[in-house]
């Protein structure tokens, strides 16, 4: 990518900003080189792991890296055998323990959910030596600070502890000096230290009184820094004990160093991957400081900019536009008044696609697409140059031509005000001759322009169309709002007019200007008219829609009560009949008993009734008594299994009011439910499934039922009952993925062009299955998520092969 565009695009301050969020050396450096990739591949590795890490940030906090030192300049020391400084070896172990904290943070998160949304990093991680041996041998010979501790060695902790007993006894000696009648011969009552001896303050007079070494003396002379006679000997010793100190500090630090230098290699490899992880963390709080979201790359150059805003702005303030370019048409002219946002239109789209292909998010409201572009041109602003005597209209020539030689299909071109600077009647024809050439060469082209010829441009040439940014009139105030399919208006006749010009000058200038142009603007005018109306239609559509789809949820609530209320009323009059029948099958039974014993006690047939006559009377009455077994009534059934609890439901925890996802029922019947960062244990009287998670299971259990009846079809009938849309709330990963390869089939045989695919927002977890599921399947043409009011980023429309 050429260092120009990165300029004009302002990419460096992007960068800049990933600079806030480093903390190691490596990090820095790493964001410090980042340019965009034209590797699909790189680029898709690169935002899976910036997708990683946004999971870890929002859900862990971040990966929990700490502010390393550069330890480069010490392991090449330690390939050529040198000894490291205490400092050096400390710097090292704080590398070693955040290694070791970063593998095991990462192998944590393998036995929690969010284990399995991970893509790119934990493999990542495996790659760390925590080497804990010599980690652990550095930690206990040297502190953070970098002081060698007395447990570096037993020889070490006895020679630290003689001088302790020395340095006590020197003191006690030299306090004694400093209290009673000596203190008198002191400038002040103090021990002190010169040349690491202990000493005292004497007056130069009394230098006799003590004897001794002086080691130094006060500017004026008046003071002499004496060690007196009696503590020389002692502070020889703790001379001694220093220098042995020193050389066993000395041994001890070559020691370590030899035992650390053939893992050299590793510690480096360490340093590269800890960098790293800095390096995609700070993306991923760059994403959320901007609000970010991550983009889908097509290799067909496709770009889908669904409410995006230049990230450099204020997010609360800056506009939102869609910006579409490469599919049905592969250059855009903007025309529109100055001040409307033009530039920053097209900025925005150079510089988005710039962060996507560096593995950044970008800014946009709605899940969007961007391409792979080789070469990123654009020819933005005053470039006039004083120094080359160039006026800004052969600068801009300068540029364009500089242009030529490197624009092939793969080239994205972006015009700031193209052909102006010069004649209007030869710029416009200049610029028409560019971007034919820059089309011929099969370039992505996006411009910007006053001149009323490129209209009718955008209008005329294949594969191109016009847009423009909506200025109100009535207030005399740009809205920044981009228009897909409808040319600029001129509104300076209008403003004039609105400012306080009176219609003589008006008039004047209306009868002086072109009827072409004037026709032109009345077209422009009219369609922006049509536009606005089709829009409001669509909103009072929109609005009308969501009120019939409420009426129909209530409809089918009532519905579902009246079914629930009547099965009830039905299965109590069925036990009041049992009652009944119970009743009457005793008194039968007993009158039966009683007939028989007479009959026995007489030896005769009571009546005509027979013994098998009498069992068949009993077997009447048992064939009256109702069945009100649960697993018969089917809308009592329904009931129960909307109460049942599923792991992966979509639940509501009543005394939290907070929605979560059950994650496992444990044996005392309690759930564990994870509500964001949080896991706890909930009763299960204290759950409530979620709507959505109710009629997904319903709508899963009906589709389920639907499936079996299909399967005893032939082919031809499957194909006149296969759905243009799948449902997949409420269904656990695996299964859903299953259920959507099953689907796919169907759906080909039923040779459906096009198909839906539900599967909710939620954690986003299944919603990137599906994507990748669809990405890798040669069943799939294309896919891309339903518009905003369709579903949004829930839903996936797939165009099959």
């Amino acid at each position: 990518m050429n260092q120009k565009v990165l300029q004009t695009l302002e990419y460096d301050k992007i960068k800049a900003q990933l600079q806030d969020f480093l903390t190691t050396p490596t990090g820095r450096q790493e964001a410090y080189n980042l340019e965009p990739s034209t590797n699909s591949d790189v680029i898709n590795q690169w935002l899976l792991e910036t997708a990683d890490a946004v999971l870890i940030d929002r859900l862990k906090g971040g990966i929990p890296l700490s502010k390393l030192s550069d330890i480069t300049p010490h392991l090449k020391r330690l390939n050529i055998n040198a000894s490291l400084s205490a400092t050096e070896l400390s710097e090292i172990s704080v590398v070693l323990r955040n290694t070791n904290t970063i593998a095991n943070f990462f192998k944590q998160m393998t036995d929690e959910t969010i284990g399995d949304s991970l893509v790119a990093l934990p493999h990542q991680a495996t790659e760390l030596e925590t080497l804990p041996e010599i980690s652990r041998t550095i930690q206990e010979a040297i502190d953070i600070t970098g002081h060698i501790t007395d447990e570096a060695s037993y020889e070490l902790k006895q020679i630290r502890a003689k001088i302790t007993g020395n340095e006590q006894s020197v003191k006690n000696k030299m306090q004694a000096y400093t209290r009673g009648k000596t203190a008198q011969y002191l400038s002040d009552p103090i021990v002190t230290i010169r040349s690491d001896r202990y000493v005292l303050p004497v007056k130069a007079e009394y230098r006799s009184q003590f004897g001794g070494v002086v080691h130094d003396q006060s500017q004026t002379g008046q003071t002499l820094y004496v060690e007196p006679q009696a503590v020389v000997e002692i502070n020889n010793k703790l001379s001694e004990l220093r220098v042995k100190e020193k050389a066993e500090e000395q041994r001890i630090l070559q020691q370590i160093s030899a035992e650390l230098a053939p893992y050299a290699e590793q510690i480096n490899q360490n340093v590269v991957i800890l960098g790293h992880f800095d390096f995609v963390n700070a993306k991923a709080r760059l994403a959320s400081r901007f609000n970010a979201m991550q983009p889908t790359v097509n290799s067909e150059n496709h770009v889908n900019l669904q409410q995006a805003w230049h990230p450099l702005l204020d997010r609360n303030s800056a506009v939102a536009n869609d910006i579409v370019l490469g599919d049905a048409y592969k250059a855009i002219i903007i025309t529109g008044p100055n001040t409307g946002g033009k530039t920053i239109t097209i900025k925005t789209l150079g510089l988005l696609q710039l962060m996507a292909q560096s593995g950044l998010f970008i800014t946009t409201k709605r899940p969007s697409t961007v391409g792979i572009f080789n070469e990123i041109f654009a020819d933005i602003g005053d470039e006039q140059s004083i120094e080359q005597s160039l006026s800004t209209f052969s600068s801009h020539m300068a540029n364009i031509v500089s242009m030529i030689d490197h624009v092939d299909d793969k080239t994205l071109i972006i015009f700031d005000e193209l052909g102006a600077g010069t004649d209007p009647a030869e710029g416009a024809a200049l610029a028409i001759a560019i971007l034919d050439k820059m089309a011929s060469l099969g370039a992505y082209v996006i411009a910007t322009t006053h001149y009323p010829e490129l209209k009718l441009y955008g209008y005329d040439r294949p594969e191109t169309i016009n847009g423009s940014m909506v200025f109100d009139v009535e207030t005399l105030k740009p809205t920044y709002q981009f228009l897909i399919g409808v040319p600029g208006q001129s509104n300076a006749l209008a403003i004039a007019k609105r400012l306080g010009f009176g219609s003589d000058v008006i008039g004047a200038a209306t009868a002086l200007t072109n009827e072409a142009d004037q026709d032109l603007n009345h077209m422009i005018e009219d369609l922006v008219i049509q536009r606005d109306a089709v829009k409001q239609h669509d909103d009072e559509l929109i609005e009308k829609l969501k009120a019939t789809q409420k009426k129909a949820d209530d409809l089918i609530e009532k519905e579902e009560k009246l079914e629930k209320s009547r099965a009830r009323l039905i299965l109590d009059a069925k036990n009041e009949a049992n009652h009944i029948v119970a009743a009457t099958k005793k008194q039968a039974e007993a009158l039966i008993s009683e007939i028989r014993k007479d009959r026995l006690n007489s030896g005769q047939q009571s009546g005509n009734l027979t013994e098998q006559e009498l069992q068949a009377k009993k077997s009447q009455l048992d064939k009256l008594k109702q069945n009100n077994h649960l697993e018969k009534n089917k809308i009592l059934q329904k009931a129960k299994q909307a109460k049942q609890l599923s792991q992966g439901d979509e639940i509501v925890v009543k005394s939290y009011g907070q929605q979560g996802t059950l994650i496992k029922q444990h044996s005392n019947g309690q759930w564990e439910v994870e509500m964001g960062i949080l896991k706890m244990l909930v009763d299960e009287e204290d759950i409530i499934k979620t709507q959505a998670t109710a009629k997904a299971q319903e709508k899963k259990r009906k589709q389920k039922q639907q499936k079996m009846i299909k399967t005893k079809t032939y082919g031809g009938s499957a194909r006149a009952t296969a759905k243009s849309s799948l449902d997949l709330r409420g269904v656990r990963y695996e299964a859903a993925l299953s259920e959507l390869d099953r689907y796919l089939d169907t759906a080909v045989l039923a040779n459906l062009g096009t198909v839906e695919i539900i599967h909710g927002k939620g954690t986003g977890a299944l919603r990137k299955g599906v994507t990748e599921f669809l990405r890798s399947d040669r069943r799939v043409k294309t896919f891309h998520f339903a518009n905003a009011n369709a579903g949004g980023d829930g839903a996936t429309i797939a165009e099959l092969a």
